[in-house]
């Protein structure tokens, strides 16, 4: 990387600087651009600028070509606070704009509707600073190749980068050219992954080296990872916990429960309407980044939920019912699809965007609206210095069991219960009052999978019918609206449109969803349906040199280079997924293309994963069902669903279920239905054991620990 760093101290350097607050965009739309065009809440919030912006579509790269200028790209999202901050400050100046307007053909994106364009520029300002963020500006040629970038600009030091850049395009062109030849080599090398010839193996010891390593970056007191932000990385977690119980490490098992309890427990979790936000700025989970995104509540759910069957906290379960009402009240459509986000900001009295506003409380406001309780509500949510945030203000925050606490200050726990329902519906109505955060409605096909398989998990471990209900109802809004007429699916939708080729992402989370809905409700349509998109995958998205797969379409639009998305994230990487889905399909289906796909792909990441497992949890999940036996359920006969519910009470990760109510096709059912009993047959690769007809007898032929 250090090649490139030259590059960014010949042209400015990012600055950073303090938060500070955003001024509501001018209502008068004094302006108005080619966004006014667009769905994205994002691009909208942009229509009314002095500055000239397009979206990104070919009409705007031949634009660019024909007039020769620089492409000036900001990407940024609904829910980015300091997106807003550099939109008051810089974007809504007709100074700046006549700058941008008069040199730069101007470019918007919505990271989260074009991840793809993300992917590259982010890629090209981690090479240039060592940093990343949002928003997201870069400058490229006019074949969008980049040549400089950086995060968060204030005016003055955004209006000097532009104009010296402008000048150096008209001066010294062979210069720019230069930059660009020479960063799009770096972006295109950054990402490779090479097929790993050598024979795949995968063993207990070295995926204990790996956890054993991962220890020292893990803050056993609070949870999650040592130092401040903290990301709640749901899929290190969900990883963790499965490794914790197969290998029976109560070292690792104490850890994820500090992380799941100091979480729920945190100011990051809103103890009025429930929902997390997206990550907590200190290192104890207590003053939170307050935008609150769907694929964060998801996978939140998700892990929660297979927590609660692995350990039976009543907490995990609270925390369940709290999250998707908080979801059904404020990200849920009539149609049954799900809203991306709820922004940071919201309106001030004042009319003045403030971040966290709607979410905090003066003492004053507490006392005035809890009333006698406040002293004992001031003990339990703590309004004291550790749940002070700054000025007057605080956010609540827990630190003790309801147990705890009622022992400890001589109340019952049905009693306490009753008063934090009490509380909770007394600021919910204060609330009410308030300007709620910016609502960011558009739909987006990966993050709805992720909320569906979460709606699916809830069920599984609650048996609440109203999960499966809102699971089925989401799964018809993606097969009917997402899904294309030549099989393949939307990324977006809104307003009755959905127009993006989808990504990746979006084919490895939906697979992943139908798979699991399968698994749920035994109607094998989802599983056929996983399979179809499985196909179409291969056909348009597989890499035949590195046996992996691109995240974008050989139908998108040609950007400077296709990448591969192995990296797991706060998002699982579209690969780990696919791979993981694989695996089970290669079951299913008795696919060896499948099976030997999902084996390959990694094996392809394996040294990575080895180096950092923080990076590669949902690659070490697919490692883990290498290792011991992963178990094939299959339940058939009319009672199949009863014993199917049954058997969902019982923490196995190391299983896939298949089964039916009636005579079935599928390899793994060929030959054990009857009419007249439910017979459950605990498998591995095929091979059975003896037929059992209770879900107790099928638990003693499964061994869950290494």
């Amino acid at each position: 990387m250090n090649r490139f760093l030259f590059l960014a101290t010949i042209l400015i350097i990012f600055i950073s600087c303090k938060s500070q607050t955003n001024k509501n965009m001018d209502k008068t739309h004094q302006y108005t651009n080619d966004l006014i065009h667009e769905t994205s809440p994002y691009l909208l919030q942009h229509a009314h600028n002095p500055v000239n912006w397009h979206a990104w579509n070919k009409e705007t790269l031949e634009l660019a070509k024909k007039e020769n200028k620089l492409l000036l790209i900001s990407i940024g999202y609904s829910a980015c606070h300091w997106c807003h901050v550099m939109e008051h400050e810089s974007f809504e100046d007709t100074a700046v704009a006549a700058i941008m307007n008069k040199h730069f053909i101007n470019v918007k994106v919505d990271r989260e509707e074009r991840p793809d364009i993300d992917q590259i520029y982010m890629n090209a300002v981690q090479l240039l600073t060592g940093k990343g963020g949002w928003p997201l500006n870069a400058i490229a040629l006019p074949d969008g190749r980049p040549i400089w970038g950086g995060t968060y600009f204030p005016k003055d030091n955004w209006m000097n980068a532009i104009t010296q850049l402008a000048e150096l395009y008209e001066k010294n062109p062979e210069k720019a050219e230069e930059f660009a030849t020479k960063l799009t080599a770096g972006i295109k090398e950054s990402d490779l992954i090479a097929l790993n010839k050598e024979e795949a193996n995968f063993t207990k010891n070295e995926l204990d080296t790996i956890v054993s390593n991962w220890q020292a970056y893990m803050d056993f007191k609070n949870g999650g990872r040592k130092g401040a932000p903290k990301f709640p990385m749901p899929n290190n977690i969900q990883f963790l916990l499965r490794y914790a119980v197969q290998s029976n490490n109560s070292t690792i098992l104490e850890y994820v429960n500090t992380s799941l309890t100091q979480m729920a427990y945190g100011g990051i979790f809103d103890h009025i309407e429930g929902g997390f936000a997206r990550y907590s700025v200190d290192d104890h989970w207590h003053i939170p980044h307050f935008e609150k995104m769907l694929y964060d509540n998801a996978q939140l759910v998700s892990l929660y939920a297979k927590a609660y069957t692995a350990t039976k906290n009543p907490l995990y379960k609270q925390v369940v019912y709290n999250t998707t009402q908080f979801v059904e009240n404020e990200l849920y459509s009539d149609v049954g699809a799900f809203y991306s986000s709820l922004d940071a900001d919201s309106e001030t009295a004042t009319g003045e965007l403030e971040e966290g506003v709607y979410y905090v409380w003066t003492k004053e406001e507490l006392e005035k609206n809890i009333g006698a309780d406040f002293e004992l509500f001031s003990n339990y949510y703590n309004v004291n210095s550790y749940g002070k945030w700054e000025k007057e203000y605080y956010h609540l925050i827990r630190n003790i069991s309801d147990k705890e606490f009622s022992r400890k200050f001589n109340i019952t726990e049905n009693e306490l219960s009753a008063k934090v329902d009490k509380w909770k519906e007394i600021l919910n109505s204060k609330r009410d009052l308030k300007n709620k955060p910016r609502l960011d409605d558009k739909t987006l096909t990966s993050w709805n999978a992720l909320m569906l398989k979460a709606y699916v998990d809830a069920y599984t471990s609650f048996e609440d019918e109203k999960f499966l209900k809102i699971a089925l109802k989401n799964a018809h809004f993606i097969v009917n609206q997402q899904i294309k007429e030549d099989g393949g699916l939307y990324r977006n939708y809104k307003n009755n449109k959905s127009n993006i080729e989808a990504y990746l992402e979006d084919y490895a989370t939906v697979i992943d969803a139908f798979i699991s809905l399968y698994e749920a409700t035994l109607d094998e349509t989802w599983l056929q349906t996983a399979k179809q998109l499985t196909d179409y995958s291969y056909d348009h998205f597989f890499d035949d040199q590195s046996k992996m797969f691109f995240f974008t379409s050989d139908k998108d639009l040609e950007l400077i280079t296709r990448k591969i998305e192995v990296d797991d994230n706060v998002i699982s990487s579209s690969n780990s997924i696919m791979a993981n889905n694989l695996f089970k399909l290669g079951h299913y289906y008795s696919n060896k293309n499948y099976s030997t796909s999902a084996k390959t792909m990694l094996n392809n990441i394996k040294e990575k994963a080895i180096k950092y497992g923080a990076g590669a949890s949902n690659w070490l999940n697919l490692y883990a069902n290498y290792i011991g036996d992963f178990y094939e359920i299959a339940i058939s006969g009319e009672d199949a669903l009863e014993k199917l519910k049954e058997l969902n009470q019982n923490y196995i990760p190391n299983k896939l279920i298949v089964g039916s109510t009636k005579e079935s096709n599928l390899v793994l059912l060929e030959y054990k239905y009857s009419a007249n009993k439910t017979t459950i047959y605990v498998c591995v690769d095929g091979a059975c054991q003896l037929p059992v007809n209770k879900v107790s007898d099928a638990l003693k032929q499964i061994k869950i620990q290494y």
